[in-house]
């Protein structure tokens, strides 16, 4: 996430940069830096972010699971955490989730693949 898209996030969810730092459990000077660019926003701060505009937009009920979405092969839903956590609508949530037949078990990766795909892209 650069400083841009949380600025923007910030906005849409209605919250100044103090209360944003109190959402996220930072300072506000990490709010000002993450939306100056002086730092880069970590991976849990950004998966905070991406967690309260799924739940702002409210659209998560109507949101079909991923591996619906994938159409994922039995045999690789089973092996995937979003599928055993019944978190299909929180897959980019989800860390090691098996996409594309491969588990990413870093953030930035996995979310390089996530930001291409319905599922998270439906809330952003």
């Amino acid at each position: 996430m650069d400083s841009e898209e949380f600025a923007i996030f910030r906005k849409k969810l209605n919250k100044t940069q103090k209360q944003m730092a109190n959402l996220l459990g930072v300072s506000i000077k990490a709010i000002h830096s993450y939306e100056q660019g002086w730092r880069t926003v970590p991976p849990h701060v950004e998966r905070q972010m991406f967690f309260l505009m799924a739940r702002k937009r409210g659209i998560l009920k109507a949101q079909k699971p991923c591996w619906t979405v994938k159409n994922c092969p039995p045999k690789q839903k089973k092996e995937c955490p979003a599928w055993e956590f019944q978190a299909g609508k929180f897959c980019w949530f989800v860390n090691g989730t098996i996409c594309c037949g491969t588990a990413h078990e870093k953030w930035k990766e996995k979310m390089k693949l996530c930001r291409s795909c319905k599922v998270l892209t439906s809330i952003m």
